[in-house]
């Protein structure tokens, strides 16, 4: 759990090291290593399993156990996806929070469209280890490409070098601006690849706003902070004894726009007023 998830969890009568021990499970981006974490918390008999920003990592824990209550934290629509009967009304043993991720990918890439008119050819950079999230994503996302005459060119990406040979691709060659998927592993190395994208001086649009505080161009996205906090304090309650069941998933529907006018004056491009006016913050 997050620092923003764990402090949530006074509020409940937990302190970690004290009345509640929590065990820290990473897949350091390798998706294929998440079901075997999932099965060592079920094998240790844990008192509830949370799950942050990993569709993955949900689907894992839902596969592992029908008792340990679950807590996730992702970016797919959970009905959609088979986590839960309904939002209102999870059903089983999990329930949390749904990251509104891929669900606002069309309206990024209109975002990225208004901040750099003219474009006709636009590099989408997403993990194919994740495919629950990225077909869901690459849906809206094709959809929203199609109505806006704007044709995409896909690169892919799951481990380090699959992110240094994407921006080596030719194909990036011919592209006029980069969408970067909102996938956790691409999340984790928003570092490198918002090096690439300045090197190599492509206009970029990002579902995190970590990546326009590190030089990205621009983000639209959840508020993941906020999103830490009620998943920590949806593990409270269930520590407490309330059941996932009947806990309604949590849908994240404040979105934030950032926009980094440094990164945008180096690339020549002037940001419009009407972004200007709705952006949630703007780094100068």
């Amino acid at each position: 759990m997050t620092n923003a998830a764990v402090s949530r969890l006074p509020a409940h009568g937990y302190v970690e090291g004290k009345n509640v021990e929590i065990e820290y499970r990473w897949g350091q981006g390798q998706n294929a290593r998440l079901p075997s974490l999932v099965a060592d918390l079920v094998q240790r008999q844990v008192s509830v399993i949370v799950t942050l920003e990993s569709t993955l990592a949900a689907l894992a824990a839902k596969k592992a156990t029908q008792t340990i209550p679950v807590v996730f934290m992702q970016g797919a629509d959970p009905v959609g996806i088979g986590l839960v009967d309904s939002l209102n009304r999870p059903g089983g043993n999990l329930t949390g929070i749904n990251l509104f991720l891929a669900e606002v990918a069309a309206k990024r890439l209109e975002l990225l469209l208004i901040l750099v008119p003219g474009v006709r050819f636009v590099a989408y950079l997403r993990n194919p280890t994740n495919p629950v999230f990225a077909e869901s994503e690459t849906q809206e996302v094709e959809d929203a490409a199609r109505s806006y005459g704007v044709e995409l060119q896909f690169l892919n990406a799951s481990d380090l070098g699959g992110i240094e040979r994407a921006f080596g691709d030719t194909t990036l060659k011919r592209t006029n601006a980069l969408f970067v998927s909102a996938d956790g592993f691409l999340l984790t190395h928003s570092d490198r690849i918002v090096a690439l994208a300045s090197r190599n001086a492509m206009p970029a649009v990002y579902g995190w706003s970590q990546a326009v505080r590190l030089g990205g161009l621009m983000s639209y996205g959840t508020n993941f902070r906020y999103a830490w906090r009620q998943a920590g304090i949806y593990t409270g309650r269930i520590l407490k004894g309330e059941r996932p069941a009947v806990l309604p998933v949590q849908q994240v529907t404040k979105v934030e726009l950032f926009i980094n006018q440094v990164t945008a004056k180096a690339l020549g491009i002037t940001v419009p007023l009407l972004l200007l006016g709705r952006a949630d913050e703007v780094i100068e």
